[in-house]
């Protein structure tokens, strides 16, 4: 059962929650790929954004984590409903324009669509990178406050690069964390379903938190999930997560979208808003309250 706040409350959760991902993003990106020791030693505690990094980017400047989110809103908006071929088609133009970067399994599931026309990946084993879970903030929102919509969605958009369970129920698990936190419910909810997860899946119990934060995407909701419990409030969060380094940018991006959705605009650190391309934030704002609109929930208001 959702709990269904003012729309304005929802609408303004929601675009915090899309802007924490992008922050989260930026933020995470100059230490990606770093251990938490080396981080340690060159920053002490890293907690700006700074640019740079092995992408050697621009202060504020997203990765491929806010970029094929874009892709998916933008598709969903344009498109005026869910196409999963107008999401791939958004994705096959993201590529040849020659992004900063992109993961190498998104690669391989577009380059199918491009060639062949694949909307979905064969199933494998190992293709259980983050690479489905972290862009599943637009799905969340568009299919608010239906569980059985967010997970039609999820598993259609995951498998046009990344077809494996243990992916799924990662993309899942956001989704429905999401659907709460922008109603604006209590952690406590909000870890009755993490609880639930680990229940199921056993792989991704993050208590004692194990330290890994790769793009296996068990080890990466597990220290999304742990920084995210552990934080009490957004920047905490945000620097715990990002300060274990590995998948950084995407640790960032997905803990900063749940944080986001959880303690709203009001949160996010304004010395990091300030950091963030303006274009970007002004179309973030704009996505994030149409999918909300286009939803069953802005539908029925």
């Amino acid at each position: 059962m959702y709990i269904q706040h003012d729309i304005d409350e929802i609408y303004d959760r929601s675009c915090a929650a899309f802007i924490g991902m992008a922050v989260g993003d930026a933020l995470g990106a100059t230490v990606e790929f770093m251990t938490a020791a080396e981080i340690a030693s060159k920053y002490g505690t890293f907690r700006e954004i700074t640019g740079g990094g092995w992408l050697r980017l621009k202060p504020g400047q997203v990765t491929d984590d806010t970029e094929m989110a874009l892709c998916i809103a933008r598709a969903v908006v344009r498109n005026q409903g869910w196409s999963l071929e107008a999401i791939a088609t958004h994705f096959s133009a993201w590529l040849k324009g020659r992004p900063v970067d992109c993961g190498d399994t998104c690669r391989k599931g577009i380059r199918a669509y491009m060639l062949h026309g694949t909307l979905e990946s064969p199933y494998n084993e190992w293709d259980a990178g983050n690479g489905a879970a972290m862009r599943m903030l637009p799905v969340a929102l568009f299919s608010l406050p239906d569980r059985e919509l967010l997970k039609k969605y999820a598993l259609e958009q995951a498998h046009l690069t990344h077809n494996n369970v243990i992916s799924d129920a990662a993309c899942l698990c956001i989704g429905e964390m999401l659907h709460l936190a922008v109603s604006g419910v209590e952690k406590i909810k909000l870890r009755r379903l993490a609880d639930g997860l680990v229940a199921h899946y056993p792989t991704f119990a993050f208590e004692p938190y194990r330290g890994l934060a790769t793009g296996y995407v068990v080890d990466t909701l597990q220290t999304v999930l742990h920084w995210f419990f552990r934080g009490k409030n957004f920047e905490e969060c945000l620097v715990g997560v990002v300060n274990q380094g590995g998948d950084a940018d995407t640790t960032g991006a997905i803990c900063g979208m749940l944080a986001g959705a959880y303690y709203g605009l009001q949160g996010i650190p304004q010395r990091w808003l300030k950091k963030m391309d303006r274009g970007v934030l002004t179309e973030i704002e704009q996505l994030s309250r149409r999918l909300v609109e286009a939803s069953p929930l802005g539908r029925g208001c």
